[in-house]
């Protein structure tokens, strides 16, 4: 498929930013994570001063057929359970997301459910759930192309409509055993050292998944150097449409808050692809998923965030929302020394 043009880092902007954080009312660098934040956002969006006045999450969800193998510890209903509570905003998302003052908008890309014309979701489903890939591809390359347009096209409209800070969050039951997989093959890291509990098996189980994505890898034979021939024959509808925001998004130069495991597979994915879309990245925070860390250290990136979670749905992101406008508004509000008439450094 054709990826859409990424722009180059604004480093004019970045540097305009940076040099304003050094006469604000302050000692310089006293902000730490707040002022290199502001920066990158100055160069994300080529704004000098940026401000975002429409925050949102975009929630993928999808089921996996690796579920089969008793790879979680909730079945494959949850899933569609799930995102009938992010449409009557009860989950955690939706809490957050209203503290932050950001809207939450759901995708149903892959459920193993017919919801129907439910009213709130958007409807833009691949397949009814993957194929269990112990037994082959869990997608097609198509499907998987497929997936990745719809991320586009969804975060596209929503700009259209004035979004210009975007989240990404998941929902899918067996989605930490496709994020496991993906990991181990795009960072050549043994699947033991990046694969985790999930929603929360026990020591037999965790085996078990290890042993089950072991085995996949060895069926399927993804190759590394193509993240697309790893993401449709490991992966899951949710990480290849997230992904697609990530396209949708940094082309627009509207920058994308990364959530926990699964968010950072698809963000990992996404610049395997389209390297340029790293810039626009923001690593929210550090989840206790074990191969969350990995993701990081492979993109470089630093999360802002370690608060020991591992709910997915976007959480850590939108919580984020909270230091990313901080950063931004220190930049922007906050007096000069000459402003201010406060004696800077001689």
């Amino acid at each position: 498929m054709i990826y859409p043009t990424i722009p180059p880092f604004d480093v004019s902007s970045s540097s305009l930013a940076r040099s304003r954080q050094d006469i604000l009312t302050k000692p310089s660098g006293s902000l730490g994570l707040l002022e290199d934040l502001s920066i990158q956002l100055a160069g994300m969006t080529g704004k000098a001063r940026p401000h975002f006045h429409r925050k949102g999450v975009i929630v993928m969800a999808a089921d996996h057929g690796i579920v089969k193998e008793g790879v979680s510890a909730y079945p494959s209903e949850v899933t569609a359970q799930m995102v009938l509570n992010f449409l009557n905003n009860g989950a955690a998302v939706n809490v957050l997301a209203r503290q932050a003052g950001a809207y939450v908008r759901v995708v149903d890309i892959g459920v193993s459910y017919d919801f129907h014309n439910i009213e709130g979701l958007l409807h833009r489903k691949i397949a009814f759930g993957t194929m269990n890939m112990l037994k082959g591809p869990a997608m097609t390359r198509a499907q998987a192309e497929d997936a990745i347009q719809v991320g586009i096209d969804i975060v596209r409209s929503e700009i259209n409509n004035g979004l210009d800070l975007v989240a990404i969050g998941e929902m899918g039951i067996g989605n930490t055993t496709a994020s496991s997989a993906i990991t181990a093959v795009l960072t050549g890291l043994p699947v033991e050292q990046v694969t985790g509990r999930g929603t929360g098996i026990d020591d037999a189980g965790l085996r078990k998944k290890v042993k089950v994505i072991e085995e996949a890898i060895r069926i399927n034979q993804p190759n590394p150097q193509d993240a697309l021939d790893v993401l449709a024959k490991l992966g899951g509808l949710e990480i290849a449409g997230l992904a697609g925001v990530i396209f949708g998004a940094a082309a627009e130069r509207v920058p994308i808050v990364v959530d926990g495991f699964i968010s950072g597979v698809s963000a990992l994915v996404a610049v395997e692809l389209v390297p340029g879309v790293r810039p626009y990245l923001v690593a929210s925070h550090q989840s206790v998923e074990i191969g969350h860390q990995a993701i990081w250290n492979k993109m470089g990136l630093h999360p802002l965030l370690d608060l020991g979670l591992r709910l997915g749905e976007g959480t850590g992101a939108v919580l984020a929302f909270n230091l990313v406008e901080a950063a931004a508004r220190i930049l922007d509000e906050m007096a000069t020394f000459d402003e201010a008439g406060v004696s800077n450094k001689e």
